[in-house]
């Protein structure tokens, strides 16, 4: 048996002042986008922008839904977004914020497995990784530099290299 360790690398920020002015910019854009979550369950609305390689920015926000949890987090409706109106675009950026009801939002929160597992998904499609810009709507601020970086010991296509597909097909049709 050995001990391994990992080590995650970003850049932290105490608040707005000495952003980038890109991630400053995005960072608005995704704290704007969570006025128009739809989060009438649990009052905890969530906004994320991408920016994508042409310059445009995507947004989205949470969107809940009675039958839990059928709802869609804020970074899966704005990929979503991206892929269905710039199908081949590369994401450069993702930031994340939030805005629970009647509770401060001074720190960066992360995104959920799924999320995670979703852009790490892009990054691989892309080649590229996408930077992670965590922060509420004050305070401080976390930068990582790819997504995969929040997915250790990850699941991706090459784990899916060797599967019978034929094999796949048949069990999913009877």
């Amino acid at each position: 048996m050995s001990v391994q360790h990992l080590q995650l690398q970003y850049e932290h920020f105490a608040g707005d002042a000495g952003l980038p002015a890109e991630a400053y910019m995005l960072l608005q854009k995704a704290r704007e986008a969570t006025g128009i979550a739809y989060a009438p369950y649990s009052q905890f609305r969530v906004g994320a922008a991408i920016l994508v390689e042409n310059g445009q920015v995507i947004t989205g926000a949470n969107q809940e839904n009675a039958s839990f949890p059928a709802g869609l987090c804020a970074e899966r409706v704005a990929l979503s977004a991206v892929s269905s109106q710039f199908p081949d675009a590369i994401i450069k950026a993702m930031a994340i914020s939030y805005q629970p009801a009647g509770a401060n939002s001074d720190h960066p929160i992360s995104p959920c497995g799924i999320c995670r597992q979703t852009m790490l998904e892009y990054e691989i499609r892309q080649q590229q990784p996408i930077r992670i810009i965590l922060g509420g709507m004050t305070g401080e601020i976390i930068i990582i530099p790819a997504a995969q970086l929040l997915l250790p010991f990850s699941f991706t296509p090459q784990d899916l290299k060797g599967f019978p597909q034929a094999d796949h097909h048949k069990h999913q049709n009877g």
